[in-house]
C-alpha cells in the first residue's frame, strides 16, 4: 500500500492488457488482504440486482480444508473482479504494459468469479495465518455497471465444464481411493487394458469395458469406505485380490482378455460389462468380507454359474428396465441380491425388506 496525492491506495504489481476494446489488469495480491478489499453482493439483494450467484456456504468448509491441509501444495486459479473506474496504472517505463495498479481504498471491488475461494481464504487464514503471506492472481476489469457485470458472470460460467469423474480420479493424487482405482486399472484383470481413463461413460464401439470412476465407486463399496476415507496398502491388497478372484470366475471377462469376444459385444449382451454389474459385485464383496472373513475366497466360486445375459429374465426390473440398463441405487441393490442368493449369502433385514417390496 502506498499514499498517492494524499489519498490512500492499494498498490499492486500488474500487467495491462486489452480485451474487446476494454483494458484489464493482471495483478498479484497477498492472501491476507483478499477478505478486506474484495466484496460480493449481499445475499439479501434480489438476483436481478446482483452480478453474482448467492454464495453457497456449504462449499466453503471443503475449500478451506483443502487450503489448510495443503499449505505447500494447493493451487488456486485467479480471481476475477470489477473495480471502479478511478484506478490508475503507472507503467514501469513509457509505453510499457508492465507497471503498478493503484486502486483507491474506498473503491468498490466486486468479485465476478471466485467468491467461494475468497470466503475460504478468509477462513483458512484464521487457522493458518502464515497463508496470508502467499499471493493469488487477480484479473481486474474496469466496472461498467450492473448490466456489464452480470454479462461478465454469464460469460465466465457459460463455457465452464467440470472434468469427468474418471479424469478427476486419474489426475487426483490427494485422493487415496483414486490411487487404489488407478492401481487396479493399470495392474489387475479385468481392468488392465480395458479401463476408460478419461470419459464418464464407455462409447458403444469402444475397446474398453469399465470407466475408472466406476472402478473407484465399486471398490469404495467393496471396502465399505466413503470417498473421503483414507485407503491403506491393506485396502489396496484386499481390493486387488477380490477383483482378481472375481475375474477368475467370470468367463465373459476372460473371453474378452483372450480376444474371443470384443468388449463392445460383451457390453451389448451382458450386464457384468457395465458399472451396474461392477457396483453390484462390490456390494456382494462387502457382504462376503463381513460375513465370511476367513473363507470368502471359497464362497465366491459360484459366481461362475450366474447367467449374466441381459436377456435373462432374472434381471428384469432389477438391472434391466424396459430393455435398458438401470443405474439407480435400488437397481444395483436388487441386482446384488440376486448375486448374493447365487452365493448363498444371507440377506440383511434391509436387503430382505427391499426384496419383499420388489416382490409386491
Amino acid at each position: 500500500m502506498t499514499q498517492v496525492d494524499s489519498n490512500f491506495f492499494y498498490s499492486f504489481p500488474a500487467v495491462r492488457g486489452q480485451q474487446a476494446d476494454r483494458p484489464f489488469y493482471i495483478a498479484t495480491c497477498p492472501l491476507r488482504i483478499i477478505p478486506k478489499i474484495f466484496i460480493f453482493d449481499e445475499e439479501e439483494v434480489p438476483a436481478e440486482l446482483r452480478a453474482q450467484r448467492s454464495i453457497n456456504k456449504a462449499r466453503i468448509p471443503e475449500i478451506t480444508r483443502y487450503l489448510v491441509d495443503n499449505p505447500t501444495g494447493y493451487v488456486f486459479s485467479a480471481l476475477t473482479a470489477s473495480v471502479e473506474k478511478n484506478v490508475t496504472f503507472l507503467p514501469a517505463a513509457e509505453g510499457s504494459d508492465l507497471g503498478t495498479l493503484h486502486v483507491p481504498m474506498e473503491a468498490q471491488i466486486l468479485i465476478n468469479d471466485g467468491q467461494h475461494r475468497r470466503a475460504a481464504i478468509e477462513e483458512a487464514i484464521k487457522e493458518r495465518p502464515e497463508l496470508g503471506q502467499d499471493n493469488i492472481a487477480v484479473l481486474f476489469f474496469v466496472d461498467e455497471g450492473l448490466t456489464r457485470s452480470q454479462q461478465m458472470f454469464a460469460d465466465l460460467n457459460k463455457h465452464a465444464v467440470r472434468p469427468s469423474p474418471s479424469l478427476s480420479s486419474l489426475y487426483d493424487f490427494r485422493d487415496s481411493s483414486a490411487a487404489v482405482a488407478r492401481h487396479l486399472a493399470l495392474n489387475i484383470a479385468p481392468f488392465v487394458a480395458y479401463t476408460e481413463m478419461e470419459k464418464s461413460s464407455v462409447a458403444l464401439k469402444s475397446a474398453k469395458l469399465f470407466t475408472l470412476s466406476s472402478i473407484k465407486q465399486a471398490t469404495q463399496i467393496l471396502l465399505n469406505k466413503g470417498s473421503k476415507a483414507s485407503f491403506t496398502d491393506d485396502d489396496l491388497d484386499l481390493a486387488s485380490e477380490y477383483w482378481s478372484l472375481v475375474n477368475n470366475h467370470i468367463a465373459e471377462w476372460q473371453m474378452v482378455q483372450a480376444k474371443d469376444i470384443s468388449p463392445s459385444q460383451l457390453r451389448q449382451e451382458f450386464i457384468n460389462a457395465h458399472g451396474v454389474g461392477l457396483q453390484a459385485l462390490g456390494m456382494v464383496g462387502q457382504s462376503l468380507l463381513r460375513l465370511h472373513p476367513e473363507d470368502w475366497r471359497e464362497k465366491i466360486e459360484p459366481i461362475r454359474n450366474i447367467d449374466w445375459r441381459k436377456a435373462n429374465p432374472v434381471w428384469d426390473n432389477r438391472a434391466m428396465h424396459h430393455g435398458r440398463l438401470s443405474k439407480t441405487t435400488t437397481s444395483i441393490k436388487l441386482t446384488a441380491n440376486i448375486i448374493r442368493q447365487a452365493l448363498s449369502i444371507a440377506l440383511t433385514s434391509q436387503e430382505q425388506q427391499l426384496e419383499d417390496e420388489f416382490e409386491k
